[in-house]
């Protein structure tokens, strides 16, 4: 990989998410650092605005609110219980949600709370709904702050790790890069604090095996991940086209220099590009639960003009699906032309047939998306 490769990999993203772990939001344990999250929250705004290039589009995934719960309620040592850990949250996620809304509205930036569990994303209207709520967060301006619902599950806090969690909201919402911010500078080839013969690791392939290899357990006695949940991430990010930085929160402007071409940390590159990546995906559905027929005209300007496929142009529903899954459009012949991500359920579709985006509300009783499916989430399979 060469140094140009390292250094357009974050000036070319625009939309980014930024994970931050409970050491660094708190100070080792020791209470919300409003320094820190102040600084963090600098630097979010000036990428919003576009200081120096181009304005990003930033999600915020903030560890913390244990960590900041035990700290409020004197305790110096993470409790085993689940309820108490549950108790921690929901004492914590208070002072975390007011640090982060007052540091960025100092900015002058708006901010939102978000709280997610892996349900939440391994369901699929769950998943939609919340994807497109941080989608309209992210074009309103306003920066995502999001955290796991520790305070309502069990499982999350016993295996989950928010690393994990930065690296599906990565893919939710089909960032171009993960910036994942520790207390290391990056990734060495052994733990430094044990072996002073580690070598730094200045850039690889995400879901590269030997990296595996290379991290160890949990580093810190506040938070839940180590450098083998980033390196984990990482792989799961590249899964959507995400290229991850993991670099050291307390670097000295170290999101704005990141995105300004700087080769800071470690970065893990992903392998498919983010569009590839995700058209490749529905191109290779082997079962598709339905799909549309659409008019000469429709199919036309799918595959000449790349335009998004309207229900004014949808002459037929097939089968029986849901929003969110892969379907076929098929033109007047009944030859497959497209695959794409429906916006809208079977059931639904039928009654949008041959109407125009201003009868949907009527129709539906709402208004999900003007389009059946968005260009963004349409591959074409036939010339």
């Amino acid at each position: 990989m060469n140094q140009k490769m390292v250094s357009s990999v974050l000036r070319d993203a625009r939309r980014i998410v930024v994970k931050v772990g409970s050491s660094l939001v708190t100070n080792e344990g020791r209470g919300l650092d409003a320094t820190a999250i102040g600084e963090w929250s600098r630097q979010l705004a000036a990428l919003v605005r576009g200081e120096g290039g181009a304005p990003r589009e930033v999600v915020m995934v903030s560890s913390g609110a244990i960590a900041e719960g035990m700290k409020r309620l004197g305790w110096t040592a993470r409790p085993q219980e689940i309820h108490a850990l549950q108790a921690a949250a929901a004492v914590g996620q208070m002072g975390l949600a007011q640090m982060y809304e007052t540091k960025l509205r100092e900015q002058g930036m708006g901010s939102a709370q978000v709280l997610l569990t892996h349900a939440d994303l391994a369901d699929r209207e769950r998943y939609l709904n919340a994807r497109s709520t941080l989608l309209t967060l992210l074009r309103l301006g306003v920066v995502p702050v999001i955290n796991e619902n520790d305070t309502v599950v069990t499982d999350e806090i016993k295996f989950g790790d928010n690393d994990t969690l930065g690296a599906l909201v990565a893919n939710l919402v089909e960032a171009d890069a993960l910036v994942i911010l520790t207390d290391q500078k990056g990734l060495y080839t052994a733990d430094p604090r044990k072996d002073p013969a580690a070598q730094f690791v200045h850039e690889a392939q995400a879901g590269d095996p030997a990296l595996e290899a290379m991290a160890g357990g949990a580093g810190s006695s506040i938070g839940r991940g180590g450098m083998i949940t980033k390196i984990l991430a990482a792989k799961r990010a590249a899964g959507s086209g995400a290229s991850t930085v993991i670099a050291w929160g307390r670097e000295e402007n170290v999101l704005v220099r990141l995105v300004h071409g700087e080769a800071l940390g470690t970065l893990l590159v992903a392998q498919t590009a983010k569009t590839q990546a995700r058209k490749q995906w529905m191109a290779d559905h082997l079962q598709m639960r339905g799909a549309v027929v659409v008019d000469a005209g429709a199919a036309a300007k799918l595959r000449d003009e790349g335009k998004s496929l309207l229900p004014i142009g949808m002459t037929a529903v097939e089968g029986d699906f849901s929003r969110g899954e892969v379907i076929a459009v098929r033109d007047p012949s009944g030859r497959e032309i497209a695959r794409g991500l429906a916006n809208y359920a079977s059931a639904e579709a039928r009654l949008l047939c041959r109407k125009s985006s201003s009868e949907f509300e009527k129709l539906l009783g709402y208004v999900a998306e003007s389009e059946m499916v968005h260009r963004d989430n349409l591959v074409l399979t036939a010339g």
